[in-house]
């Protein structure tokens, strides 16, 4: 059963002509039409990362590219900052205490975004923290960080900025060297309309700096290795070719349609999905002036059973929502509108829940 609605925060939809691609026979991954490839397709995302810097296609999950980020950047033993609202936040911050940094975690209350100023005195409480990790749109709580005014407090420290943009970038307005960050990961999942399994990473001169003293191990993610190898064309490793053609065909798509267009269009869908769970009686989950374009978590209030619902929705509408992550599971539902997706998406998504809803007892706050 295909859903006719894959609404969740990634892997997203994918359009007939990006699966095309991927059904294209294999070729030569060290040979001259792949480098072709590479070549433009890395071009054509430096343009969507609006960044002059060095981007790298790594072949992983997101997940890799934040390994990536941290152990091409740091040495064990580096005092790191995680600012962290919600659950990718506290990955980032594992993932570095899993390599021996010494991470202080600066958390938020899940559903409100980071406060600049609590950046800036956790910056000025320790001189010795060398690098700032922070997830640009957090998809567990359905929050955008303001990146860039925490950005400009990491860069009046001079500190190190690595950012997930896994569920941002391609989606909401990243200007990676306006912004002055240094690592940039994103997805291949989420909006960048592709199936999951390539990480993209851009790398700016202050993280290369940092780079060459860093001594995490590494080895698979080493930067070094990656840059070498794009210098030729290639990758240091056998890369997910089907992949990179449909990324290939995908950043064609999304530069036809032009990014600022893009921004635009999920802001429209995102406004569009926070109002309809609004008119539905539904109370957002997220404070909802930093409520994310590309995702919308709606709390379980009232006595709504946010798992039956999910269940429901896939069985009777064919519309997948995602349910709530760790200590919100049960509590939250959440609809992914990223990538290959339109307000008439939403609608139809919206008028499954308005016929679900009362068959759950679910009863508008207004209404008891």
């Amino acid at each position: 059963m295909s859903m006719k609605q894959l609404r969740i925060p990634g892997p997203t939809p994918c359009p007939d002509k990006v699966l095309q691609a991927m059904s294209r026979q294999m070729v030569n991954h060290r040979g001259v039409e792949f480098a072709r490839t590479i070549e433009n397709t890395t071009a054509k995302l430096k343009q969507v990362f609006q960044t002059a810097n060095d981007v790298l296609l790594l072949t992983g999950s997101g997940t890799g590219g934040m390994e990536a980020a941290i152990v091409n950047t740091l040495s064990p033993g580096d005092k790191v900052l995680a600012v962290t609202i919600g659950v990718f936040g506290d990955r980032f911050a594992n993932i570095a205490r899993q390599f021996g940094a010494e991470v202080t975690p600066l958390s938020f209350e899940w559903g409100r975004p980071a406060d600049p100023d609590a950046v800036r005195s956790a910056l000025n409480a320790d001189p010795g923290i060398k690098a700032v990790l922070v997830t640009h749109n957090e998809t567990s709580t359905g929050v955008t960080n303001d990146l860039a005014a925490i950005s400009a407090v990491v860069k009046e420290f001079d500190k190190l900025l690595l950012v997930d943009a896994i569920s941002s970038l391609s989606s909401i307005d990243l200007p990676v060297d306006d912004w002055h960050c240094d690592v940039v990961v994103s997805g291949s999942q989420k909006g960048w309309m592709v199936p999951p399994g390539l990480a993209m990473v851009s790398v700016s001169p202050e993280a290369w700096k940092a780079h060459a003293a860093a001594r995490m191990p590494r080895f698979y993610w080493d930067f070094t290795r990656a840059k070498k190898f794009l210098e030729k064309k290639q990758t240091p490793w056998t890369p997910a070719v089907s992949l990179v053609f449909a990324l290939d065909v995908a950043l064609d798509m999304m530069l036809e349609e032009g990014l600022a267009s893009i921004i635009e269009r999920h802001a429209r869908v995102g406004r569009a999905a926070r109002e309809g769970a609004k008119g539905l009686g539904l109370s957002l989950f997220a404070d909802e002036k930093y409520a994310s374009n590309t995702v919308t978590a709606i709390s379980a209030a009232n006595g709504l059973d946010a798992k039956k619902l999910v269940r429901t929705l896939r069985e009777e509408h064919k519309v997948e929502l995602s349910g709530g992550q760790q200590s919100l599971e049960g509590k939250i539902f959440r609809i992914g509108h990223l990538g290959w997706v339109t307000e008439k998406d939403i609608a139809e998504v919206i008028s499954a829940l308005e016929i679900t809803l009362p068959r759950l007892g679910f009863v508008p706050a207004g209404l008891r």
